[in-house]
């Protein structure tokens, strides 16, 4: 399996496990040479998207990926989780809304999930 993809998947899992709420998974392999995959997901409070990047990165690093670099976990209103091949963008439900990253990269196609299995 892609490295990307199984990257993709395990995230998605583990905000998914701490009740992220719509979770979205943008490819932009062919708009940009930053990553391969984007997700975004949003939290109801500062703990629970801090929750959420705790599981990711656990589950990440139980399978091998090492994250990069993090930004934001202190605020915790947008959080973002930078694997190489994939960046992670938890936000809390106000700053989803402002920065509106799925508008911003529209160019890049939404996949499901159920795609990607």
């Amino acid at each position: 399996m892609d490295q990307s993809l199984n990257m993709v998947k395990i995230a998605y899992d583990a905000l998914d496990d701490k009740l992220a709420e719509d979770i979205k998974i943008i490819d932009i392999r062919s708009i940009s040479v930053l990553a391969d995959y984007f997700i975004i997901a949003d939290g109801n409070n500062k703990n629970q998207v801090q929750a959420m990047v705790d599981n990711v990165q656990e589950e990440l690093f139980k399978a091998g990926y090492e994250m990069k670099q993090m930004e934001g976990y202190r605020e915790g209103n947008w959080i973002l989780l930078y694997f190489g091949d994939i960046i992670i963008h938890i936000f809390d439900k106000e700053n989803r809304l402002f920065y509106d990253l799925e508008r911003i990269w529209k160019d890049g196609k939404e996949v499901s999930i159920e795609e990607l299995n």
